[in-house]
């Protein structure tokens, strides 16, 4: 995930750290514990917690969201994190590994592409595009008649989550993947 961070837009920071086997618990109620603290701040708009398995090759990975360089920069520098942070010592190992990225630059992250790297936004804008048309055109194709009975608030909610959900961990990975000489 590329470092480019501007201002004005949300950010998103991916965390990921191997925990000590047998540090697990210990661990889990550190991040309730974090969590607790960071919606506290200014900005905050949510966590995602990727507990260990192949996909995350074993690590704990947190996503964490602020609406603003600003507001994600209070919570790095405060007091409140750097005393979450020196409780890590016990419970984890190895070298902490963090990503920034504002607007689109998320979803299109490939571990092996340089930090510095990040398709144009027009390429990421055009993938994006014929993304969520072909997977919004699916889903109402399989679940159609279902959707169609619900509430427009509840459709809403429905086909947005399943969305940001399919891009985030399932679609965008593997298109990242197989597109990449044209993207980078």
């Amino acid at each position: 995930m590329p470092d480019t961070i501007e201002e004005n837009k949300p950010v998103t920071v991916s965390i990921a750290r191997r925990v000590l086997k047998g540090k697990e618990s210990e661990y889990e109620a550190w991040l309730r514990r974090t969590i607790s603290a960071a919606k506290q701040f200014p900005g905050h708009l949510g966590v995602d917690v990727l507990r260990p398995s192949a996909q995350t090759s074993g690590d704990y990975v947190l996503i964490v969201r602020f609406d603003s360089y600003s507001h994600q920069q209070d919570w790095e520098a405060s007091e409140t994190r750097a005393n979450l942070l020196l409780e890590l010592g016990e419970l984890t190992e190895g070298d902490t590994r963090v990503k920034k990225a504002s607007g689109l630059e998320f979803w299109f992250s490939l571990p092996e592409v340089p930090q510095s790297a990040a398709p144009s936004r027009h390429k990421m804008a055009l993938v994006l595009s014929v993304v969520v048309f072909t997977l919004v055109l699916l889903v109402n194709l399989i679940f159609g008649d279902w959707l169609a009975q619900l509430s427009l608030i509840p459709r809403v909610v429905v086909l947005a989550l399943s969305q940001v959900l399919m891009l985030t961990y399932v679609v965008m990975p593997q298109v990242t993947r197989l597109l990449r000489n044209w993207l980078y």
